[in-house]
């Protein structure tokens, strides 16, 4: 048994999901050795909407390979 998993809430000073949604994929490519974090679990929202979140990424597990990197509601099938 496990404790409960703690989640990290990183205010930024960006204006636009899009923004928000680069700097997340940087942190992703920059910090993605880091066994703790949990990227496919990533949502953006915004400041006073914290309650209306946007995924980031598909994060389908892919038989075999992991989980599917790319963005959410992607078009065609998900990959390694």
């Amino acid at each position: 048994m496990t404790g409960p998993h703690w989640i990290i809430h990183l205010p930024t000073t960006l204006t636009s999901r899009d923004q928000a949604i680069a700097l997340a994929g940087a942190l992703r490519r920059s910090l993605g050795h880091v066994d703790a974090l949990d990227f496919g679990e990533t949502s953006v929202s915004e400041e006073d909407a914290q309650q209306l979140r946007t995924r980031v990424w598909c994060d389908a597990r892919v038989v075999g390979a992991g989980r599917c990197p790319l963005p959410h509601a992607h078009d065609g099938p998900c990959r390694a």
